[in-house]
């Protein structure tokens, strides 16, 4: 049985130290350093949500020279911090992946990872990899944390709570197929754009990103 429990959200920015302190600002929250994703040319802050739910600030590593662009998540293609992916907790990758191919032969890769946290705990997972275009993909991707022996929000105090997420793409009824078939119950908007916002209840009263 899937759960469809959002694991994370990404927030992909321009500057990792500058979006630290305006989410700071904002919610009256700081974000704590999570690391680096070698093999992806990225670096993290994470931002406990409640209920094993994150938000994941990414920015592109630039000490890291290995890995080109374009990374994952749009985080080349932003011209200003935005939400540009969201996962899903999985228990079913393997048919979480079948549905995202019928969308797209691209999509639906499925691919293991770990890294280390600030505090030297090691994370381990299982995930559909989330494509380097376009630079926002309002379909989730989908993480099984079985094999980690923490997840990302253990050591992370929850002082900003998830309030909810809003979807917006041009081919809406499209996309809301997709979602159904996923278990998804939240439904996209006709908009000019992709888009993801989320709006949080945050110190500071409700702020939407």
């Amino acid at each position: 049985m899937k759960s469809r429990t959002i694991d994370h959200i990404v927030y992909s920015v321009t500057n990792l130290e500058k979006a630290i302190e305006y989410f700071e600002k904002a919610t009256g929250v700081l974000p704590v350093f999570g690391g680096y994703h070698l093999t992806k040319g990225t670096k993290n802050a994470l931002v406990n949500l409640g209920n094993q739910c994150y938000l994941e600030i990414l920015a592109v590593d630039d000490q890291n020279t290995t890995i080109q662009a374009p990374r994952w998540m749009g985080v080349d293609l932003i011209q200003a911090p935005q939400v540009t992916r969201w996962c899903l907790k999985s228990d079913d990758l393997q048919g979480d992946s079948a549905t995202l191919k019928e969308v797209n032969p691209a999509l639906g890769k499925i691919n293991g990872g770990q890294r280390k946290t600030a505090t030297g705990d090691l994370l381990a997972w299982e995930m559909i990899l989330p494509l380097a275009t376009p630079a926002v993909d309002i379909l989730p991707f989908m993480v099984d944390w079985k094999k980690s022996a923490i997840h990302p929000t253990e050591n992370l105090k929850p002082e900003v709570g998830f309030d909810h997420l809003k979807l917006f793409h041009p081919e809406p009824i499209k996309m809301n197929a997709v979602l159904g078939k996923l278990g998804v119950t939240v439904t996209a908007q006709k908009a000019r754009h992709a888009s993801i916002k989320v709006v949080l209840n945050t110190p500071k009263g409700l702020v939407e990103i």
